[in-house]
């Protein structure tokens, strides 16, 4: 479960600074939202990184629900272009994201060695340690 919360958190927070963007051309003090929000979008995603959820599952689903609801806002709120063909390329970018998903769930995955020095065997029995 927070699992999901720290990817919801990552999207809205993330969503929310890039929309102040738009608002800090007019009025400086939106500053605090875009630095505040861009921060906590990347704290949450490192909370989630840390609950063990995959690097490239995570931020594929954060990166293209971000341009989707971006988009999306910024047509409502500002009155930006939603053409037919940026709907199209919404899509495909979330289905490219399913697919990710698709191919990570069918692949068992092998935990990387950890520290910041991996052991290397160069002859039976022998190791040295190289930095990765």
């Amino acid at each position: 479960m927070a699992k999901w919360l720290y990817l919801v958190g990552a999207i809205v927070l993330e969503v929310s600074a890039t929309l102040a963007l738009r608002q800090l051309v007019d009025h400086a003090g939106w500053i605090v939202l875009v630095v505040v929000g861009y921060g906590g979008a990347f704290l949450c995603l490192a909370l989630l990184l840390r609950t063990g959820a995959p690097i490239g599952l995570s931020y594929g689903v954060w990166a293209a629900s971000g341009v989707a609801l971006t988009a999306v806002l910024a047509a409502v709120l500002y009155g930006d272009p939603l053409t037919w063909l940026m709907s199209l390329g919404i899509a495909i970018v979330i289905g490219g994201v399913l697919l990710v998903e698709m191919g990570a769930s069918t692949h068992s995955r092998q935990a990387p060695p950890t520290g910041p020095i991996a052991t290397v065997a160069t002859t039976p029995g022998d190791t040295t340690e190289e930095p990765r």
